[in-house]
Parts: C-alpha cells; structure tokens; sequence
C-alpha cells in the first residue's frame, strides 16, 4: 500500500492507462476509485486472476490519465478529499483521516 516512486503505465484491455496499485483487495479499490474520480479521473479496475476460488479477489486499479502520477499529485497536495481538504500520503495510505499540511509529526 506504500506510494510507488515511478510512473507504471500500460494496458487494460484496449485502453491505455497509469497503473495506481496493484493487489489491492476490495475496500481498497473502493477507496481509491472514490478518491480518484472524486477528483475527475476515470478509474479503471481489472480483476486479478486467481489461483483457486478459495483465495480472495484482488484487483488492479488504474487511470486513463497517462500522465498522472499519484505521487506528484499527492506531494504537490493537487488532490482533495471528500470533504474539501488536501490529500496527504497518510489520507492516501488510510493510515489516517488527518489531513494536516505538514508531513512532519511534532513533539
């Protein structure tokens, strides 16, 4: 669930797109698919392929967006929350609803 520092791109299917994570199981595909068209991006989710049926369903979330890069826009606080504020790489991980502008933890 860690942000990824380059910029992975390819295909589903015939569309070309930004891959935002890989793996990822159900609630978070639904969060970031919320977040992500929340903020005007087309989201696009493929389905992993599973080895048998008693393993959980995984999922590939992406963009259509080619030159998105979640780690830009989150650094750069381009992306905003449901309820107006600034997206951090907490909010982002869903370590954590805060969202203060600094990275850093006072003590």
């Amino acid at each position: 669930m860690a942000i990824e520092g380059r910029h992975s791109f390819g295909s589903i299917g015939d569309t070309r797109v930004t891959f935002i994570e890989k793996k990822v199981d159900e609630s978070r595909k639904d969060f970031l698919k919320d977040l992500l068209e929340h903020n005007g991006f087309e989201v696009i989710i493929e389905e992993e392929k599973r080895k048998s049926e008693e393993e959980p369903q995984l999922y590939t979330v992406a963009v259509n967006d080619m030159v998105f890069n979640p780690v830009i826009w989150i650094y750069e606080r381009k992306l905003k929350t449901f309820d107006g504020h600034k997206v951090t790489a907490d909010y982002w991980n869903q370590k954590s609803e805060d969202t203060p502008p600094q990275y850093w933890i006072k003590n």
